[in-house]
């Protein structure tokens, strides 16, 4: 499906050559996995991965080694690393201030929120579905980051593509969450029924940044469910009855580095 040539979008509150969030062009695995895919857990070739994790340690000019990957889940922990490493710490949130790191979180629908103060030299990165969006996983990442002395003036956020509202049908058990939370949230739900909303949960996220003062933001606005020529969209392989195994699916990667 996918042509030889890497896609990725690039934030335009962040450098360009610091940062990139990354699509499923321009990869070495085939079939289900065509062709930029980084699920370890996936059926996919462990090899082709490897492949592929080589091909984002050329764009910045680094080794694969560098690439810090997380052991995600939907959790709103947080972790300071100052090692690369590959699944062996639990994290959704990971920060650094070594300048050889390769920040790197992966989602297929999820947001990937990238995290800079290059001005004091710690940058972040959070896979944010909803749970963790809700439980403060971003939050809780900036606050790491402040720890370590970033500047709250001086973080740029960017979240990058993901589900966007058109496709992101909930259900009122997850909208009464957010409404618990703050009655307020009400707003980024938008009826089709009595019993279904669709939710935005990139506005969501914005307005959470915005009430703890990160003022440089930016959306992508770009809807992994409505570009499968660019993007992998779990809800859109669950809706295409693809996914046969769980955790048998193609993911992103999103990264950044000082």
């Amino acid at each position: 499906m996918s042509d030889n040539t890497v896609n990725f979008y690039l934030a335009p509150n962040l450098p360009q050559n610091k940062h990139a969030f990354f699509g499923r062009c321009g990869g070495v695995s085939t079939g289900f996995y065509d062709s930029l895919n980084f699920n370890y857990y996936s059926n996919d070739k462990k090899e082709n991965i490897k492949q592929n994790l080589e091909i984002v340690g050329k764009f910045y000019g680094l080794n694969h080694s560098n690439i810090m990957r997380p052991k995600q889940g939907h959790t709103n922990k947080a972790v300071y690393i100052d090692y690369p490493s590959f699944n062996q710490i639990e994290a959704d949130g990971i920060v650094t201030d070594h300048i050889d790191i390769i920040l790197g979180i992966t989602t297929a629908d999820c947001m990937p929120v990238l995290l800079a103060d290059f001005k004091h030299g710690i940058i972040g990165a959070a896979h944010a579905g909803w749970r963790g969006a809700l439980s403060g996983i971003v939050e809780n990442t900036i606050s790491i980051m402040l720890d370590k002395g970033a500047n709250k003036e001086n973080i740029a956020v960017a979240i990058g593509p993901c589900l966007q509202q058109k496709n992101f049908e909930v259900h009122n058990d997850m909208r009464n969450l957010f409404l618990q939370q703050d009655k307020d949230n009400d707003r980024f739900f938008k009826s089709i029924d009595d019993q279904t909303f669709l939710c935005d949960l990139e506005g969501y996220m914005k307005q959470r940044l915005m009430l703890i003062g990160i003022k440089n933001i930016s959306l992508s606005g770009i809807d992994t469910y409505s570009h499968p020529e660019l993007y992998f969209s779990y809800r859109r392989y669950c809706h295409q009855d693809l996914i046969k195994q769980e955790k048998d699916f193609p993911i992103e990667l999103s990264t950044i580095r000082l």
